[in-house]
């Protein structure tokens, strides 16, 4: 089979990485991957929202099965494009990738069919959101309500904050065409868990959870990042939230958008928050979490393809979806200065028997060497009996890797170590 994955970062790596032990898998395109994915899979220089120039490619190289991985391509229409040329591919369509599309589309869905979510208010005009930020309670959350690269979420302590917050994505336009409609949010508090889970519009099996660390810095401070790390699986998902997920947020929501005429097939994402109220959702994302992907399929024994055309094809609930018990860490090794500024282009050093460990973000080959090229660098993930080992024996791979400019957090997953040792 030829298959084609669609995206460049260290999630598709992992996505790559997990179908190559499919056997019948001859090869696999990345469009447009980058320079450490080289390694796994024939890398070609189109854009992931060239929709064009993918669906000419798919065509020109018999692809037999793609899996379009960012948010962008499939909220652009990249699966609908791309099934209209008699293409399968694992992501939903356009209209139900507005999930992740839309904050406003979103939060509303989830007050229609009555999901648990945050109280909120959405707003188009930039002077009504000054006016209800005079007395809403502090502190509080502004999000743009279209993609803005996991950036467009502002968690305000103060009300000055909130006002700048609104003025920066509605008046400076800081986030583009994604700020001229807005969410304000009621602040939850509790473990935040991420649980991406599989789905054909009718089955839903969810996957190991996890637990992102969003925060650029030590101790959850700065600003906030696409993710600074992630563990598997987060020790605050117990069975007992993980049941009422299912029953209260889950099932919901696929049968939301099978009602809205917007049957959803791929992965969808459930960013969660386990308040003093019970689980509530804080997002949803309509493909694979970067970087819990690289902590999630790592820890998936059953075949990827296999489940991913069960999605296409709509038999899931006859498909075997099987994870390991044992524990992941991943640490992403990012420039100094991410998510603002950042300098490019140092040399990356990789021992031979580190690679296994490593999945690429943002890189480039350039006179067969791999060099820097973006804010978040590296994903180095572990696997090992538990959780302590886990990130233990990530830290010691990350330590074998070097590169200029290089910066990572050297707090992943203590605060599920303290739950585990509690």
């Amino acid at each position: 089979m030829n298959i084609m994955v669609v995206g460049g970062g260290g999630r598709e790596h992992a996505i790559i990485r997990k179908l190559k032990e499919n056997k019948d898998v001859e090869t696999i395109y990345a469009l447009p991957g980058n320079g450490g994915i080289a390694k796994d899979a024939q890398c070609v220089g189109i854009s992931a929202t060239d929709i064009e120039g993918i669906t000419a490619f798919a065509k020109e190289h018999a692809i037999d099965y793609a899996v379009v991985a960012p948010d962008d391509p499939l909220v652009l229409g990249c699966v609908d494009a791309l099934n209209a040329i008699g293409i399968p591919c694992f992501g939903p369509e356009a209209k139900a990738a507005i999930i992740e599309g839309s904050k406003v589309f979103s939060k509303n869905l989830m007050k229609k069919y009555q999901i648990p979510t945050a109280a909120y208010e959405t707003f188009s005009d930039m002077d009504a959101a000054l006016a209800y930020l005079e007395d809403a309670p502090m502190p509080t959350v502004i999000k743009a309500d279209g993609l803005a690269l996991g950036k467009g979420v502002i968690i305000a302590g103060t009300r000055e904050e909130a006002r700048e917050a609104v003025k920066e994505m509605m008046a400076d336009k800081k986030f583009g065409k994604s700020g001229e409609n807005i969410v304000i949010e009621e602040f939850l508090t509790g473990p935040e868990v991420s649980v991406l889970s599989f789905t054909d519009g009718k089955t839903v099996v969810p996957m190991i959870s996890s637990m992102d660390h969003k925060r650029a810095g030590d101790n959850d401070t700065g600003l906030n990042t696409g993710g600074m790390g992630t563990i598997a699986p987060n020790p605050y998902y117990t069975p007992e939230v993980a049941e009422r997920c299912m029953k209260e947020i889950f099932l919901p929501t696929i049968h939301a958008m099978n009602e809205e005429g917007r049957t959803f097939k791929g992965c969808l994402y459930f960013g969660l928050m386990i308040t003093p109220d019970g689980p509530k959702v804080i997002e949803y994302n309509c493909r694979f979490g970067d970087p819990e992907t690289q902590v999630v399929l790592p820890l998936l024994e059953s075949d990827l393809l296999t489940i991913m055309q069960a999605t296409t094809n709509g038999t899931l609930a006859q498909t075997q979806v099987r994870f390991s018990d044992r524990h992941a860490c991943c640490v992403i090794m990012a420039s100094e200065g991410y998510p603002v500024s950042y300098e490019k282009g140092y040399e990356i050093t990789i021992p031979e028997e580190t690679w296994d460990r490593v999945y690429v973000a943002g890189a480039r080959l350039e006179g067969g060497r791999l060099l820097t090229s973006g804010g978040r660098v590296l994903g180095v993930t572990a696997v090992e009996d538990s959780l302590e080992e886990a990130i233990r024996s990530s830290y010691e791979a990350v330590r074998t890797i070097s590169f200029g400019n290089a910066y990572y957090r050297t707090d992943i997953g203590n605060k599920a170590l303290e739950c585990v040792r509690r």
